[in-house]
């Protein structure tokens, strides 16, 4: 891609310009493996070579990053742990906790790091007031993706509300291709249900999934939500089970499928295949969910080291990371929007513009919610206990989601 190219060139001259000298090679534990993905991590890789700092790859697949914590979690046991290991959320909070991550205080304060990154961040960036984690972007996960040749075929508009989005799907339904791309998987449905949910209202979201309130996670609206989520099922192919999520990104691409209910780094994949906003797809806020924002992001924490050359190449690497001209490459490829406040927008699509926007929005007006499905709202037990629940409506397991609230609020109250 020409961007892409761009923008590498870009990153890679700004940090030939710096003067830092690294001492020593950064092992780096993630699961960004997918092409989109791999394609963002090069723009990190050749960010550090072109200082002289190697990178020792250590990928562990899987979209969601359960495999990679515990790759993690065997790795610190064997008292070897990465250098720097990417996280979401909550997992940051629990290794900070056990005091494995080290301290990147004095050069986040050095650099202002509390002044350009969002509080809704920060919450999880910082342990006890201490800096543990740089973070790399800000993914927002109640997107859709559309194909634009199926969506026209279907002579309706895209959809801003449930109804409409049903209508959209069943045109397609009709049309004979699969309405709804989607990847069995407990984070996939979860991801799904998040955009579910946020449609609801805000103040049901924030009720349910960030205070815990029994009375909202088994109340009617809740049961709507899994009403839902059950309807969706219908719209999906019958081969869904374990299929990763690039895949179904893969079938929205190549016009087998009409949508995808994705996090904003499905975009990647689109613009790795060449497609184009606007033209090859669309890119909308899951319907009834415009003016607010599900976040999560990809954070790099640095596990403690007693060798002070492998400290020195953790500090530059989170300086390298949280450089306003890498903030830009990175997400430009990565589909995401950078992590601080501070970044323009020039270098980012139609899409990237709009997620911008819309994050700025919802961070001034109090609609940024940490994304549930993505360990940003609840720690792991209550995540991994909504899950079960989740895959299990969506796999018909309940008799209606009257049945499903329930058995959520049950689970949840047991997680606690």
């Amino acid at each position: 891609m020409r961007l892409f190219g761009k923008t590498m060139t870009a990153a890679a001259a700004l940090v030939m310009t710096t003067s830092i000298t690294f001492a020593e090679d950064v092992e780096v534990l993630h699961w960004w493996t997918s092409g989109g993905e791999a394609a963002a991590l090069n723009v990190l890789k050749d960010n550090l070579g072109a200082a002289g700092t190697g990178w020792v790859d250590m990928p562990v697949a899987g979209g969601g990053g359960e495999a990679a914590m515990t790759a993690l979690r065997a790795r610190v046991t064997a008292g070897d742990p990465p250098t720097a290991v990417q996280m979401l959320g909550f997992d940051i909070q629990d290794w900070a906790a056990e005091g494995a991550l080290a301290d990147l205080t004095a050069t986040a304060v050095a650099e202002g790091w509390d002044k350009v990154v969002p509080a809704a961040l920060q919450k999880f960036s910082t342990f006890e007031g201490k800096w543990v984690a740089a973070p790399v972007n800000v993914h927002s996960t109640n997107w859709v993706w559309i194909n634009k040749a199926a969506l026209d075929a279907t002579g309706l508009a895209a959809p801003t509300t449930w109804d409409e989005l049903v209508a959209v799907l069943d045109k397609m339904k009709e049309a004979g291709i699969t309405p709804l791309a989607h990847g069995g998987q407990p984070w996939q449905e979860a991801t799904v249900f998040d955009g579910i949910v946020l449609g609801m209202g805000g103040d049901l979201y924030q009720k349910a999934f960030i205070d815990l309130d029994p009375a909202a996670l088994g109340g009617p609206e809740m049961a709507m939500a899994f009403d839902h989520l059950i309807k969706l099922r219908t719209y999906v192919d019958d081969n869904f089970s374990g299929r990763d999520w690039n895949l179904a990104s893969a079938m929205v691409i190549n016009g087998e499928a009409g949508m995808q209910m994705m996090g904003d780094w499905a975009k990647g994949e689109f613009l790795k295949a060449g497609k184009v906003p606007g033209t090859d797809f669309v890119c909308i806020r899951f319907p009834g969910t415009q003016g607010s924002v599900t976040f999560n992001s990809d954070q790099f924490a640095m596990f403690n080291q007693t060798d002070p050359a492998k400290q020195e190449a953790q500090v530059a690497m989170a300086k390298a990371i949280m450089d306003p001209a890498f903030q830009s490459a990175f997400n430009v490829v990565k589909g995401s929007v950078p992590a601080r406040t501070d970044v323009s927008n020039e270098a980012f699509d139609d899409c990237g513009k709009k997620g911008m926007a819309d994050l700025a929005e919802a961070n001034t007006n109090g609609t940024l919610f940490g994304s549930m499905a993505h360990g940003h709202a609840a720690p792991a037990a209550v995540k991994n206990a909504t899950y079960d629940v989740i895959t299990a409506a969506f796999n018909g397991e309940y008799a209606d989601g009257a049945a499903a609230a329930k058995a959520l609020a049950e689970a949840v109250a047991a997680a606690q």
